[in-house]
């Protein structure tokens, strides 16, 4: 439970040992790089955007090469490749590698032209196989589809939109060119959606005949070529085979460059480091031949950075404390069972300047919740023994998929743990099964009882952890007020209403109504009774007298202390929402009994095995999907609102060090 303490690093070195100093701390990662230095008569910032630029496109054009090969040669991957991790290679490896990148580049270029190509080609084919299909009505025509006529004689090509005869062209022409008396008709093709015709006439006729046409709908076809329709049909189907040959060809040599992939995967990575280490240079103080580096490191790793540095060149480095204006970085740092909640913190806010870390302290209610909410032993198993295998099975696990799967089996465990308090093994499926394929009455009895048969003791239970959970906020104030000095705060603002809602809880613990409504078995004294009426009192005015006392004005005082113990209601409503507990435990044990039940319906025989097992994986396996999910969703929001909401108020800026941001490989240096 601890926010490592951090140092100020500066670095003044020879620029002649840049590029080296530079590739040391990325490979460490341990130093976060600020950009604090300002240009002076001597210290000036390079522009190093135009070669950044270069190694972004270079990423660009091999990530996108290797999308090539990821569609037409797809990598065969593990059903668990994505827990693999990045894999390891050696720092020779990348010190090597300039030796073959400028080939690889060529190679990504090649890659991408040829999925150009392959996709012009796909496009242009779904065009011509359109002017195929345009041309198929006219395919009896043996004159091209361009035909105007001859001297003495003009043509008309085209067609009337639906299916129309001969007869009723040859009467529309009369009616409307009644002086056109060389007219010719001719159908080419005739269906539903048109009529394909060609019309001849003498060249006089012309202007009529082609107005005649005009107000009847004519209209000429899409395809236009100086060959008959059959000819220009197998000049596109030509096209068509040449494309899908080019495009066969292209296909084939993509293959061919099947053992670069990794290459690729790597030039990604190396321009990546590259491109963000040029993006550092730009924001280093340099002068002719010294450079100076600003940033934050650890207290923990500073004296191992300045030995390995001291060690490989020749260089001042000197470390300060941060002053207290300092915009500091956070990095968490827990025990083995606090630390897999790290990122829940993080995902509300990191401490900020002189806050405390809640992470172990929250991790203890975060274990124990989740637990409660999902609260079936078979399901906890299930997570303890799929998050154990994969924690095992991948070593190189990437530190935020470790985290995030010790997290969930540990709260395997907890919901295990809970699960057989309860009685809990996929619901009731011990009783269900004994009593309906072996006929005996067995059954898996609670250790402690069963929350479906007893609610209002669950109920009570929820409260009772809510207020312990809400009080441990409190208390989390108190250690912070006291730590910092602050004793009138930790008086005023905990204290005070440790005595009036704690005053309120013992008081109704002495009513008898109160008490058997809850099904509790003890009343307290009337003693206890006037203790924590008097203790309420007490907390009541003290929060009227203080809650406003930043303001001078003693009205406006007196309006925000009211205002302030007006919020006793928020804390019965943080204590009311515990009852979720009892919600989401009861929802994982009566889908889960349903689920049984329904199996249960078919019988007892072989087929009423078959259907029995179908219905328990598949509703056994939504029920946990689905309230394995709500556990995490409504733990998260007890920490986050009732928990966090009494003491922690964030923050804190992550820790971003200057490190390998890379994503298939890490790079490994003996140090």
């Amino acid at each position: 439970m601890a926010v490592l303490p951090m140092k100020r690093v500066r670095i003044c070195a020879l620029k002649k040992n840049r590029k080296q100093i530079l590739e040391t701390l990325q490979r460490r990662g341990v130093v976060e790089l600020s950009d604090t230095q300002q240009d002076d008569s001597v210290f000036q910032k390079t522009d190093m955007s135009a070669a950044k630029t270069v190694f972004e496109k270079n990423i660009v054009i091999s990530q996108q090469a290797l999308e090539v090969l990821e569609t037409h040669i797809p990598e065969k991957k593990a059903m668990l490749a994505m827990l693999e991790g990045r894999k390891t290679l050696p720092l020779e490896h990348y010190e090597t590698f300039s030796a073959e990148r400028d080939e690889l580049m060529r190679v990504a270029y090649r890659l991408t032209a040829l999925a150009k190509q392959i996709a012009e080609n796909n496009a242009n084919i779904p065009k011509l196989q359109t002017q195929i299909e345009a041309l198929t009505p006219w395919l009896t025509l043996d004159i091209p589809l361009g035909f105007k006529g001859t001297k003495k004689a003009a043509a008309f090509i085209g067609a009337f939109a639906g299916e129309t005869t001969q007869q009723e062209i040859y009467k529309q022409l009369a009616e409307l060119a009644p002086s056109a008396e060389t007219v010719n008709v001719d159908i080419i093709s005739r269906s539903k959606e048109q009529t394909c015709i060609f019309v001849l006439c003498s060249r006089s006729e012309a202007d009529k005949v082609e107005e005649a046409l005009r107000i009847m709908g004519f209209a000429r076809p899409p395809v236009h070529s100086s060959v008959t329709p059959t000819k220009r049909k197998a000049e596109l189907e030509n096209e068509i085979s040449l494309l899908q040959a080019s495009t066969e060809v292209a296909e084939a040599e993509i293959k061919t460059y099947a053992g670069t992939r990794n290459a690729l995967k790597f030039m990604i990575d190396y321009y990546t480091m590259r491109a963000e280490k040029y993006d550092v240079i730009g924001k280093l103080a340099q002068s002719r031949r010294v450079f100076i580096l600003d940033g934050y490191i650890t207290e923990r790793d500073a004296a191992a950075l300045e030995a390995d540095l001291s060690n490989k060149f020749d260089l001042a480095i000197e470390f300060d404390t941060p002053s207290d204006d300092e915009d500091v970085p956070v990095v968490l740092k827990n025990g083995v069972l606090a630390a897999p909640v790290e990122s829940v913190v993080e995902s509300y806010s990191l401490p900020g300047k002189g806050e405390l870390d809640p992470t172990s302290v929250m991790a203890c209610f975060y274990y124990v919740l989740f637990g409660l909410m999902l609260s079936d032993a078979a399901y906890g198993l299930i997570m303890v023994i799929g998050c154990g295998f994969c924690l095992w099975k991948f070593k190189s696990m990437e530190p935020g998929m470790r985290k995030a799967l010790q997290m969930f089996l540990l709260c395997g465990i907890s919901t295990t743990f809970w699960g057989f308090l309860f009685g809990s093994f996929f619901g009731d499926a011990v009783a269900v099964i004994s009593q309906t394929f072996f006929h005996k009455d067995w059954a898996l009895r609670p250790i402690w009882f069963e929350p479906v048969k007893e609610p209002m003791r669950m109920l009570v239970f929820s409260f009772f952890l809510g207020i312990l959970h809400l009080f441990t906020g409190l208390g989390l104030k108190l250690y912070q007020c006291i730590k910092n000095k602050q004793y009138k705060d930790a008086l005023y603002d905990v204290v005070f209403w440790y005595m009036l809602v704690g005053g309120g809880i013992v008081y109704l613990l002495t009513m008898p109504m109160f008490t058997e409504m809850l099904g509790l078995s003890f009343i307290l004294p009337p003693i206890a009774g006037t203790i924590a009426t008097v203790s309420a009192i007490i907390g009541a005015i003290g929060i009227v007298a203080t809650s406003g006392r930043e303001s001078r004005n003693l009205f406006k005082r007196l309006l925000k202390g009211l205002y302030g113990l007006y919020n006793v209601t928020g804390y019965l409503s943080d204590i009311l929402s515990y009852s979720r507990l009892l919600a989401l435990g009861l929802a994982t044990g009566v889908i889960a009994t349903v689920f049984n039940k329904m199996g249960s319906m078919f019988g007892g025989g072989f087929i009423g095995a078959i259907l029995f097992t179908l219905v328990f994986l598949i509703g056994h396996g939504l029920n946990i999907g689905i309230n394995l999910l709500g556990a995490y969703v409504h733990t998260n929001r007890l920490q986050f609102v009732e928990f966090f909401g009494k003491f922690y108020e964030g923050g804190g800026r992550k820790f971003s060090p200057f490190t390998e941001n890379t994503k298939y490989y890490k790079i490994k240096e003996d140090i």
